[in-house]
């Protein structure tokens, strides 16, 4: 059958079936995240879901980044950067910060932008933190970021974007 007629399949199997992953990154995909937005002048940005925001004084912020991202080329030049909580609405942002949807004319050309000291943040998030980039270090596959934030925003609360099992998710109330 020629692959390219209707009704065709390409694949004779699932691509993204689970066993074609590591245990590890299968047992990562147990556990929810919630997705969050990162961004640095350049601007340049990327959608995180392997962060985590510890209390203390001051506040930090851990997360991994691609190594090989425009985010961390544009923040290891500025050092400073904003993290916005996503929402149920931000699913299609969030696949465009992602890479897995098209972004004509660049991630920031569409949709409203508020430009802060840190990076640029949706025109509409309410919540947001502005961090300053203190050490990085490579850490598995990827780069372990440590930041201490120096500024937070809260907004009203609203429901977040959770990942879980390569799929987005809504939080029952």
């Amino acid at each position: 059958m020629n692959p390219f007629q209707p009704g065709a399949e390409i694949h004779s199997d699932d691509p993204f079936a689970d066993r074609d992953k590591s245990e590890v990154r299968r047992l990562r995909g147990r556990f929810s995240a919630a997705v969050s937005l990162w961004t640095t002048s350049g601007p340049a940005g990327l959608t995180v879901s392997s962060m985590l925001v510890a209390d203390g004084s001051p506040g930090r912020v851990l997360g991994l980044v691609d190594e090989e991202s425009d985010f961390w080329d544009a923040l290891d030049t500025s050092g400073r950067f904003a993290v916005t909580a996503l929402t149920d609405a931000d699913q299609q942002l969030a696949d465009r910060f992602a890479g897995l949807m098209p972004a004509p004319g660049g991630l920031f050309a569409s949709g409203e932008w508020a430009e802060t000291g840190y990076g640029p943040v949706p025109a509409g998030a309410t919540t947001w933190a502005g961090c300053t980039l203190d050490a990085h270090r490579p850490y598995g596959w990827a780069l372990l970021i440590e930041a201490t934030i120096a500024t937070v925003h809260l907004g009203d609360p609203a429901a977040p974007l959770l990942h879980h099992r390569g799929r987005y998710h809504r939080l029952a109330h």
